[in-house]
């Protein structure tokens, strides 16, 4: 990277935490953390879109990509389905029982005691695990930035720049966007690093096919198995396992309620997370090229860097620190949606029901900044630890499988069970945890050989099956349990009563999504294109300035056309009310 890359980090950075200041004026905490419900459906999918990616696309699925190929793909198609699945059978039911957070729902349906759980468990290790995100991403980006010898900033260990350093500044980073704009603002940032992403990875694949001397030559130097849609220990069991978790993870996780709940109607909920799936499943063949052609560049690179090594490979200067810039922010859109959401809970469950119950809006809102601080410290504590505790592909992989089910599933079944209460989802949760924890620890690291000829057998087709046991430890035993208690329950719980009396009770007011994310998206739009078309100017190889100026002018032309079209949309509505009063 050199000077104008850094100058684009630098204005990219500033233009997230303006949009922060911009929607730093919130009055009441369904602002902060719900978007007052006023969030368009087509926000709304795109930032859950956004919350599945980050470091875990480019670190994760890049060196699954690198060392495995399109199975990769593969992997991520799958939660594509599982998206339009939950889209099918949760997203109305979240939005029309009337709650405005998961946790507020869990509180009426199972008590306090349970969302307490939920909210210190999830919480605490789903924003640790966000700093692990920020530390892989970091780690890989760093390898950019070389430094000379004694300077202040710089890794004896590497010559380049500090990974701790990169790392707390990608938390400060986070920790500001959701202090300053709530949900709106991780909202609006999302939106924006999608538009940015799509235009820098659609640049980087044609640059890096025409590196390897087109797409017969890729295609013959790629080593075996590279094109099959399974493979690398990823098999289809692998497959689907894990469209199950992610069903039941964007079903009942937090951060994806969330998105169901901040739209107007429960139809603009259902398109949300219809348009969240759609793009997961025709995405991920564009996302997944840059590692899968650079294996044939290089194969020997350390394959959790195969993806900033691939954009390096081809971008011209500017365009490298656009594509860094984008991939940090795309971490930390994961990270400030967990920050939101869990901040919100813990100032509803902790501040609100339990010290300040008299606290009014303007205080719940500074007591969910100052909230959103002190967990901020969580996900710099999860960026230092992490390193120390295994590989980032690998946490990433064990602990999605085993936690989701435990911790969202008594949730899901209590949409639609009148049985399970209380007692019963508190026991799914522990004793699932807690079985799975020993069975993971004390028998499937220690060794299935010991058990005999089953044993053995078992141990062969879980290498064979990567990662399939953390899914049936993390499903199934959940699962069963609830099952069992359903059949074995005889009583319609206090909570069923409670929140269907509130869905019947509840005054519908549909509110109009706000415009304002459309006008700035489309302001982004033109100034990505003014800034791709300066950057096609530095002096970049024809091929690659062609393709650049190209794509600057299409954006300014399209980001140009959509700021017009907002501008006459008033006159327009102005209009349609005349006519409808006539």
């Amino acid at each position: 990277m050199i000077e104008l890359d850094y100058l684009v980090v630098v204005a990219y950075f500033i233009g997230l935490l303006f949009v922060g200041v911009l929607f730093s004026r919130m009055n009441t905490s369904k602002d902060m953390f719900a978007a007052g419900g006023k969030s368009p459906w087509w926000l709304s999918g795109l930032s859950a879109f956004m919350t599945t990616f980050s470091a875990g696309t480019f670190v994760v699925w890049g060196g699954i990509a690198y060392q495995s190929g399109l199975v990769s793909v593969s992997i991520l198609m799958v939660i594509g389905v599982a998206a339009l699945i939950a889209g099918w059978l949760f997203a109305g039911v979240w939005k029309s029982i009337g709650y405005d957070s998961a946790s507020a729902f869990i509180h009426d349906r199972f008590g306090e005691d349970l969302v307490r759980l939920y909210t210190v468990l999830q919480g605490l290790i789903g924003l640790f695990t966000m700093g692990g995100a920020v530390y892989a991403l970091a780690l890989v980006v760093t390898t950019l930035i070389p430094l000379p010898d004694g300077h202040l900033l710089q890794d004896p260990s590497s010559g380049n720049f500090s990974v701790v350093i990169a790392s707390l500044m990608l938390c400060l980073l986070v920790v500001l966007i959701t202090f300053g704009g709530g949900l709106w603002a991780v909202l609006m940032t999302d939106a924006l690093q999608f538009v940015i992403l799509c235009i820098s990875v659609v640049l980087v694949v044609p640059l890096l096919v025409q590196k390897v001397g087109g797409v017969d030559e890729l295609l013959l130097q790629l080593p075996d198995g590279h094109m099959s849609f399974t493979g690398g220990g990823f098999s289809s069991y692998f497959l689907l396992g894990w469209m199950i978790v992610f069903l039941f993870k964007i079903g009942g996780e937090w951060a994806y309620v969330q998105r169901f709940v901040c739209v107007p109607t429960v139809k603009d909920a259902r398109k949300s997370t219809f348009l969240f799936g759609a793009l997961y499943l025709l995405s991920p063949i564009i996302w997944m090229l840059p590692p899968l052609i650079y294996r044939v560049i290089d194969a020997e690179a350390d394959y959790e860097q195969a993806y900033i090594l691939a954009c390096k490979a081809v971008l011209p200067s500017g365009m490298l620190g656009l594509m860094v810039a984008a991939m940090c922010s795309a971490t930390a859109s994961m990270a400030t949606t967990q920050l939101n959401v869990f901040a919100g809970a813990f100032t509803n469950e902790f501040y609100k029901r339990i010290w300040r119950p008299q606290a009014e809006e303007r205080e719940l809102v500074l007591a969910g900044r100052l909230i959103t601080l002190i967990l901020g410290l969580v996900i710099t504590a999860g960026a230092l630890a992490i390193p120390y505790l295994g590989t980032y592909t690998g946490y990433i992989l064990s602990s999605v499988a085993i936690l989701t089910g435990p911790l969202v599933l008594p949730t899901i079944w209590g949409l639609y069970s009148k049985r399970i209460g209380l007692k019963y989802a508190w026991n799914v949760s522990v004793w699932s945890l807690v079985i799975g924890v020993i069975l993971k620890v004390l028998i499937l690291n220690n060794g299935l050989e010991n058990f005999g000829t089953l044993g053995l057998d078992l141990s062969i087709w879980i290498l064979a099956n990567k990662g399939v046991e953390d899914v049936i430890i993390g499903t199934v035993i959940p699962l069963v349990l609830l099952v069992y208690l359903e059949i074995s329950s005889k009583n319609i719980d206090p909570g069923w009563i409670k929140v269907k009396e509130k869905a019947k009770n509840q005054v519908t007011e549909i509110e109009n999504p706000s415009k304002l994310p459309a006008i700035i998206c489309a302001w982004a739009v033109l100034g990505s294109g003014i800034m791709l078309f300066l950057i096609g100017l530095v002096d970049v190889s024809e091929g690659a300035r062609v393709l650049i100026l190209i794509s600057g002018i299409f954006l300014c032309f399209l980001g140009g056309g959509m700021i017009m079209m907002f501008k006459k949309q008033p006159a327009i509505e102005k209009i349609k009310e005349s006519q409808n009063r006539a």
